[in-house]
């Protein structure tokens, strides 16, 4: 193998493949990246037997064609170390060393054998279908926030996908839960799209984003019983899926709150990051004092002091007090689009909605904390 590449292009490929190796990898060979020079491309490749990560690059010659797998470690840091705009000159020699070469610099890299390199041959093409990839960044995005990481119950490790029915319109719906909190988000869809209901894993989630935020292509989705594959441009992403099955979340969405309160978004944000500056520890609690056309935020820690700061709101009930953990307020409130944020409330101890003007296909439920 004898390739010259582009140092920038080849540093982006491999920044999305390191995400999914295993930085402890009881098995050598996952610990590298496969290589693979053929028909004026270069396909880089990397798994951890849960995700397979591969994407296609052009490459400024090719003058051998081959394959082999390296550190994928090494080799990422030797690339975000060598000058921007850089060409980087890659050859396989007798010895079984990969041969890196750039300006002054040069390496030789240990390899392993590609023969025991474990890919997917698996066939998705029966239920395939295609999105708008921002749309489902979107998605994504605002259901992330909620996702477990309580590994006793796997099932909501991730985020449930599935196929839903409004007002005759279909959907492609998000939905992830630790059982304190619960984002939805939803995206319109073809009406007969096949598509098996699937919990996503975080892992591969976090994978997906950092590929669609620097693509803004149409997204292949296709699905089998036990993996999912997306395609966008030249790459694609394998993954398993959670064996498990995913609560009736329909169980805990209020149908019944009928007191509402509107805040600007930007005030409620602010308020509440200046108010728990005086508390490291969230589970302390964020009290909010609702009156008609105000809204007390206060913390009061015994180990560091307390803190207060009142804000306008708009409330169509009666006076109530309701305290939150303020990272759920501040992780919802990083993913609202208006300048409103919007509660719906009962009382102090049922979970609140929280709604987005700008987006009707999300919505968000917290439980409040017990005083």
């Amino acid at each position: 193998m004898e390739i010259t590449l582009d140092r920038d292009v080849l540093l982006k490929s491999l920044s999305h493949a390191y995400g999914v190796i295993e930085k402890k990898s009881t098995l050598p060979i996952l610990s590298n990246i496969l290589i693979e020079a053929k028909n004026s491309k270069v396909k880089i490749t990397a798994t951890d037997l849960d995700i397979i990560y591969s994407e296609e690059i052009g490459a400024i010659k090719i003058n051998k064609e081959g394959s082999t797998t390296t550190s994928a470690s090494i080799f990422y840091d030797i690339l975000r170390k060598l000058p921007s705009g850089t060409k980087v000159d890659i050859s396989l020699n007798e010895q079984n060393r990969l041969k890196l070469e750039s300006g002054n610099s040069t390496f030789n890299l240990l390899c392993i054998s590609t023969e025991n390199y474990p890919l997917s041959n698996e066939d998705f093409e029966a239920k395939t279908f295609q999105i708008d990839s921002k749309k489902f960044l979107k998605l994504l995005n605002k259901t992330k926030i909620s996702i477990s990481g309580d590994e006793t119950r796997h099932y909501l490790n991730g985020i449930f996908l599935h196929k839903t029915i409004l007002k005759d319109n279909t959907y492609l719906t998000g939905v992830s839960t630790d059982s304190h909190r619960l984002s939805s988000s939803s995206l319109e869809v073809e009406a007969n799209i096949e598509f098996e209901s699937i919990i996503l894993p975080k892992k591969t989630v976090f994978q997906l984003l950092s590929i669609l935020e620097e693509n803004s292509n149409q997204l292949k989705i296709s699905n089998s019983k036990s993996k999912i594959k997306f395609e966008i441009q030249n790459s694609i992403l394998i993954s398993k899926i959670i064996d498990g099955k995913f609560p009736d979340y329909s169980k805990v969405i209020p149908t019944t709150n009928e007191k509402k309160l509107e805040i600007k978004l930007n005030d409620f944000k602010n308020s509440i990051e200046r108010v728990v500056s005086v508390s490291s520890d969230r589970k302390e609690g964020l009290k909010m004092s609702l009156t008609k056309d105000t809204i007390r935020m206060s913390v009061n820690s015994p180990n560091s002091g307390e803190g207060m700061e009142n804000i306008k709101a708009n409330f169509n009930s009666e006076d109530m007090n309701i305290v939150f953990n303020s990272r759920y307020l501040i992780d919802i409130s990083s993913q609202i689009e208006n300048d409103l944020i919007v509660l719906y409330l009962k009382d102090a101890g049922s979970p609140v909605i929280i709604r987005d003007l700008s987006d009707k296909n999300s919505f968000y439920v917290v439980m409040p904390m017990k005083i």
